[in-house]
């Protein structure tokens, strides 16, 4: 028996029951086009963090209160005594020569009023180096400034769609807004920023950090951004910012993160995941090949007088076993292809739906995917070939001929 004739047979015997062929290569379709879509998603969110956080430049150290867990994944700020205040950070850019400039941030959800207009908003407590550190443009004004000693001016910067919101289309600069029940003079109006790691900085105020520590009743800052001179002072910096915070702490309660150990971390994170996600997706793949199973037996049963002929004609039980085999994996391998074209499909559908977000397949899914759906095939099918297989031609034609 010759390739062409096993295809033949497995053709023949598919489009003579086209509606529950169609459903068991449907099942297959849908399980590798979930895992297509859904790890697609993983790898688009592991693509869109990374490049958040690259964003902030290689030179960037992020100074968090409290010692670093290391416990696994990604570290994580653990308990402190001591809170990580302005005056540490003074001290910290006046020591460490390869630090050019540190932006403390410390954050508060408040009511912001403008008049009759009222919103909720967050409010950045920093100093005028978050400008330089992160690159922040404006479209009307100045950034906050400098000042010496702890009483900063009462002076704030928009986001372009909290000014908007608060001032409607009357230019923002030189007006007054009432941040958490204090009054404001508007020195700037930020530009388009978009969101960044979860925050919509377009609808961020920016106010001296010291009165949002008074706002919120506490001394230390939530993090801060330092800037280091060159990309290959960071380690040494790393270790100066440490050294200066310990002195000052006695002990070594905070935790400084690098670019490199961030994006790592979390990109081992997703990673994972997306693997996860990918897994149980292909649980509905053993489903569907539960289903291709019971078509197959049903196709045994239907087929005992073929069988036997065929038998009885000179093919051997090995034969028949590996027609049934191959119409078991034709089945799952075109529903599978299938299953890749709709993944895909729904890929580029959510993209253009949201273009920002780089949802893409991983090649390790896609192949996956691929070899899963013809194996489940080729394993869901073991049990009704080798049924055909046993069938006795004189037992089959006799049964079949019933």
């Amino acid at each position: 028996m010759t390739f062409g004739d096993v295809l033949g047979f497995a053709l023949r015997a598919l489009r003579g029951h086209r509606l529950r062929s169609g459903l068991s290569l449907l099942g297959v379709a849908v399980g590798v086009g979930s895992v297509v879509l859904l790890t697609s998603l993983g790898e688009g969110a592991r693509l869109f963090v990374t490049a958040e956080f690259r964003s902030l430049g290689s030179n960037l150290l992020i100074l968090l209160p409290g010692k670093a867990e290391t416990s696994g994944g990604v570290p994580t700020a653990g308990g402190t005594t001591h809170d990580l205040t302005l005056d540490d950070l003074d001290a910290v850019a006046r020591s460490v020569p390869s630090v050019a400039r540190i932006a403390p941030l410390v954050f508060a959800t408040v009511e912001a009023e403008a008049g009759p207009r009222k919103r909720d908003a967050i409010v950045a407590g920093t100093t005028w180096e978050l400008k330089a550190v992160r690159g922040i443009p404006l479209v009307a004004g100045t950034y906050l400034p400098s000042w010496k000693g702890g009483n900063p001016p009462r002076v704030c910067v928009l986001g372009h769609l909290s000014a908007r919101e608060l001032f409607g289309g009357t230019a923002a600069l030189g007006q007054f807004v009432r941040v958490g029940g204090e009054r404001y003079r508007v020195v700037g109006v930020t530009g388009p920023r978009g969101v960044t790691v979860g925050l919509r900085l377009d609808d961020m105020i920016h106010v001296p950090a010291p009165h949002v520590l008074r706002m919120l009743d506490r001394r230390g800052v939530f993090r801060a951004l330092v800037e280091v001179r060159s990309a290959g002072e960071v380690d040494a910096a790393r270790r100066g910012v440490i050294r200066v915070l310990s002195d000052r702490h006695g002990e070594e309660d905070v935790t400084v993160f690098t670019q490199d150990s961030l994006v790592a971390g979390l990109s081992s994170i997703l990673g994972i995941l997306t693997a996860a996600l990918g897994a149980i997706a292909a649980i509905s793949l053993a489903v569907a090949g539960i289903g291709i199973m019971n078509v197959m037996l049903v196709s045994v049963t239907e087929r005992t007088r073929e069988i036997g002929l065929l038998k009885a004609v000179g093919v051997t039980s090995g034969q028949v076993r590996r027609v049934f085999l191959f119409e078991s994996a034709l089945l799952s391998s075109t529903g599978g292809l299938l299953g890749l074209l709709l993944g895909g499909a729904a890929v580029v559908v959510f993209r253009a739906v949201w273009p920002s977000f780089p949802a893409q397949p991983p090649a390790w899914a896609v192949v996956a995917a691929s070899s899963v759906a013809l194996l489940v095939g080729v394993l869901f099918g073991l049990l009704p070939a080798s049924r055909a297989a046993r069938l006795d031609p004189i037992d089959a034609l006799s049964r079949g001929g019933a």
